[in-house]
Formats: structure tokens, sequence, C-alpha cells
């Protein structure tokens, strides 16, 4: 890793925990549909080979020691982004249910709107994903929730799917939760605190290309109800103040 040149002021970061199989195709995608953005795999503690895959597809890899979740996996690559200049980060699973041509999407709505964070929302009007049962009911009462908090309707506070401007990289480069759910709901009430701009845009989300899912529908249940001890959480934290960040041009 050191020693590598930013060439882009866009980072794709995919946290990646023991997806050998799907992350080499995903990379492909990646590849094709943005090759002139960089891109960094987090290897967040795998015991399969999704290190190696990433590196024989010559992309940078951080990896890391343990398994810290998304959370621990996309701080370090807000601080990767943070250290070598990169202004804009783009979230991206590493099973393939994010489609890259979306993130020009993602990226065109964050010059657009002057948002500072743009979330990839599945329940928007694009394609056809659905939860249902206690899952799509607790979906729904974070996204009230935290609507109100954001000062903007969303619809999808759950999706890993997102865009960060410099403002939100510097901020998040100094303070993400790497706790559960950190990466998502904690990450944009600390967002939203700070000022900064929260919006959405639709996108269509794939199924899981290879591998297995982390959580059954019953553990998925549980994660989501979790949920709201992540967002009590987050609202008792000191209010963040946004970092200087520098005046590259978004490229």
């Amino acid at each position: 890793m050191h020693g590598v040149r930013r060439t882009s002021t866009v980072l794709v970061v995919i946290p990646a925990w023991n997806e050998e199989l799907a992350l080499p195709a995903v990379l492909a995608e990646v590849a094709a549909a943005l090759p002139e953005v960089d891109v960094l795999v987090v290897n967040d503690g795998s015991t399969d080979r999704t290190s190696a895959v990433a590196r024989e597809a010559g992309v940078v890899v951080i990896d890391l020691p343990i398994n810290l979740g998304v959370g621990g996996a996309m701080r370090a690559g807000f601080r990767y982004a943070r250290t070598r200049g990169h202004q804009v980060v783009v979230q991206l699973d590493g099973d393939g249910q994010h489609d890259p041509l979306s993130v020009r999407d993602l990226l065109a709505e964050l010059a657009a709107t002057g948002s500072d964070v743009v979330i990839g929302a599945r329940f928007a009007g694009a394609g056809s994903y659905e939860a249902r049962g206690p899952r799509r009911a607790a979906m729904k009462v974070l996204s009230v929730v935290l609507s109100r908090l954001v000062g903007t309707r969303l619809t999808d506070t759950t999706s890993g799917f997102k865009a960060s401007g410099p403002k939100a990289v510097a901020l998040f480069a100094r303070d993400y939760p790497a706790e559960y759910l950190g990466d998502t709901v904690e990450s944009l009430v600390i967002a939203a605190r700070a000022g900064l701009v929260v919006s959405q845009h639709p996108v269509a989300m794939r199924p899981r290309s290879a591998g297995t899912p982390s959580h059954s529908p019953v553990k998925a249940t549980i994660f989501l109800f979790r949920a709201f001890a992540a967002l009590a959480v987050a609202v008792t934290r000191p209010r963040s103040t946004v970092p200087a960040i520098d005046g590259d041009d978004l490229s």
C-alpha cells in the first residue's frame, strides 16, 4: 500500500469480508464502468482469499488483522482517502449487490445538489428490491426518525451504497463509528449534527452474486432493531465539527 499515489479525487472503497468468490467480478465491473477512479479494498479480517483476489485484480488493499465490521473497514477507507488526497469516497459492497454503473448517478447527485452525503436508496422508485415483515417495519421507522434529524425525507437509511463529498470525507476520517450500524445510522446522525447536507438518489439493488449472506432473516430483523440502540447512542454523542479541507477540484 505504501507509495501508492492518488490518480483521481474519487476513491471507491469496498469493505470485504470473505468475498473471494464475488469480489473478482465486482472489481472487473468497477474497472469497466469507472476506469478513471481509484479503488481500495479493505479486507476486513477475512479467512479466505479475499485479499489475494483483490491484489490479483491490481487494486490497493488494506488488510485489517481482525474482523471489525463495515464501520471499522470504512473508517480505514476514509482515513486512507484523507491521507492520499481523495475528496470523494464511494462505498460499494463487495458482494455484487451494488451496480457500479450507479456510482456515476451518486456522484452527479453529489455535485448537482451540493450535498455532502448521497445515499443510494433502494426504496425510492428504482428497481424491485423488497424487505418484508418486521425488518421492513423497522427500516421505515428508522427512516422517519432519521429524516427528521437530517432535515430531509430519506427512505433507506440502512443502505451501504453512499457517496461522501469533501466535508464528509474529512469528518468521517476523524469521526467514523466502528460500532454496530456505525456505517449507516450513526454516521448519518454524525453528519447531520455537524451541519452536513444528506440526500438520497434512487438505485436498483441486485441479488448477491456469490458467497453467503452474513445475516439470516431472523438475524437481520434483530440487527435492525438493534439499530434503535445505535440511534440512541448516536444522538447522545457530542456534536462534531468538520475539519478544514483543501481546495482541490473534483474530477
